[in-house]
């Protein structure tokens, strides 16, 4: 079955693109949450004369995106965690810990999209955030010894 995208999606393609899909994908999922509409010649037609205003919604997305990344590249979160003598942390920093000390700084981000192995050692390290398709940015995270 053909669908028209009417939001980004990671595994299928961007706005606007005309995707083949599985019948049951499109109309249990696809359909119902209003992420892509049936690919009919009418809809196709649609299409053409809305490809600007989408156009105009993937940049703003995009802006937004990078807009989001700069703020996040230019946090440095500190964490404070019980550790060992030679520096080995009990336990981990998880990207849920990275969630919850960036919506403490007012950026909310699913920790999902958070991209990175968990800490175990104390010091500097970086993180990924994949906040679009075409952005990610570099989340550094400084980890100190609590007392």
């Amino acid at each position: 079955m053909k669908v028209i995208l009417q939001e980004n999606i990671d595994t299928l393609g961007h706005i606007g693109d005309i995707v083949k899909v599985a019948p049951g994908y499109a109309r249990n999922y696809l359909l119902p949450r209003g992420l892509a509409v049936e690919a009919t010649v009418r809809n196709a037609k649609a299409l053409d004369h809305a490809k600007r205003q989408l156009e105009y919604k993937k940049n703003k997305v995009l802006e937004q995106a990078k807009g989001l990344a700069a703020r996040i590249e230019a946090i440095t979160l500190v964490i404070s965690h019980q550790a060992g003598e030679e520096g080995k942390l009990f336990g981990s920093v998880t990207n849920m810990e990275l969630a919850e000390k960036l919506k403490e700084q007012g950026i909310d981000i699913d920790r999902k999209k958070i991209v990175a192995e968990p800490i175990k050692h104390l010091g500097e390290s970086t993180a990924a955030v994949k906040i679009h398709p075409d952005v990610t940015a570099t989340l550094k995270v400084s980890v100190t010894k609590s007392e």
